[in-house]
């Protein structure tokens, strides 16, 4: 099969490479429908060193299961599935508590013990836990727009999801979303499902928050820094927002959030963090009383939802993906969205 590998900054290359296969009862291999390219997939892209060998990548799936080991349950050969970016056994305690990313028995795709998902198969490890059925689409008949907001499930709309939920979004309440890319516009549709009375999005590219305002953003704040803090001091009446969701990742965007958020209210983090020390005290979250969330998103704890909200024509998730490109131009679709011509960029085998 072909699969995708990073051998360091820049370097990606489509490989061809054995077929995954059974290595524990409970696993399934799946040939993949539609892969795609994760924002967190260009922290490698911009600073992984040069090595001899490359690293699989992607996490990101929605395939249909092609072979499953003699201990999975719930899942068939011919199943037409979305597979969460981590996998996880959905019964320890942690995945009972709604954490699935902390699953005792789970772990990460893109290492080579698990391989990647930017790839024709993949093997995925507790497969009953890990997949989810989309029940009654076909997906070599369904709608380019329908594979494209069920594949937004498998991370990016509901890592948004994540951070409006962590962030208690409701009726009533104002949201600043910093960042526009996937999961900043992600989180704007999800916090306007949520109810929130007023959405402002902080972000500079007119492509991107002309979606945003079709989502729900009420406000769009461009400016970056103290400038962009002001703005949007001076939009709240200088009392800022009761619900911040960052989706960046990045210390400007941390000290961002910490600016804009009113006394009493929520820092919602689902950016992965690019740095390992964030001020905490009096100047930032202390004096404020607020609240610090957030974190790997549990995609698996709202996937049943989320895919019947897809199906019903609720939510269209899709259309953060503005290209689509074969698998074997994976490299393509990390130039595209480096350079930020893509937003993101779906594959397919």
């Amino acid at each position: 099969m072909r699969a995708t590998f990073i051998y360091g900054a820049s370097d990606v290359r489509v490989e061809t490479v054995p077929d995954p296969v059974i290595q524990q009862p409970t696993d399934a291999i799946v040939r993949v429908v539609r892969a795609c390219v994760c924002g967190s997939d260009l922290h490698p892209y911009h600073s992984m060193p040069a090595r001899g060998h490359g690293n699989p990548m992607g996490h990101e799936l929605i395939g249909v299961v092609e072979e499953t080991g003699v201990d999975v349950r719930s899942i068939r050969t011919g199943d037409f599935v979305v597979a969460p970016f981590a996998f996880q056994d959905n019964t320890c305690v942690f995945c009972r508590e709604g954490f699935q990313t902390a699953c005792v028995h789970g772990g990460w795709y893109g290492s080579p013990e698990t391989g990647g998902l930017q790839a024709e198969l993949a093997r995925i490890p507790l497969a009953d836990g890990s997949l989810v059925v989309v029940p009654g689409v076909d997906p070599t008949t369904a709608a380019r727009s329908l594979l494209a907001s069920l594949l937004a499930l498998s991370d990016v709309y509901l890592t948004g999801h994540h951070a409006a939920h962590m962030g208690r979004v409701a009726p009533g309440k104002t949201t600043a979303v910093i960042g526009d890319g996937a999961v900043g516009l992600s989180a704007v549709l999800a916090s306007r499902r949520l109810g929130a009375e007023r959405i402002i999005l902080m972000g500079r590219h007119p492509d991107r928050t002309d979606l945003g305002r079709a989502w729900g953003a009420t406000d769009v704040v461009a400016e970056r820094g103290k400038d962009g803090v002001d703005q949007v001091m001076e939009l709240t009446g200088g009392e800022g927002a009761h619900v911040v969701l960052e989706a960046v990742g990045h210390m400007p965007a941390y000290e961002q959030a910490y600016g804009i958020v009113r006394p009493g209210g929520v820092i919602s983090r689902v950016g992965v963090p690019q740095y390992e020390d964030a001020p905490v005290g009096f100047g930032s979250l202390f004096g404020k009383n607020a609240t610090l969330t957030g974190g790997p998103a549990p995609v698996r704890a709202y996937l049943e939802t989320a895919i019947d909200q897809v199906l019903a024509g609720d939510i269209d998730p899709g259309r953060v993906f503005d290209r689509e490109l074969p698998l074997d131009q994976a490299a393509e679709a990390y130039r595209l969205m480096d350079t930020r011509e893509a937003l993101k960029v779906a594959l397919r085998p």
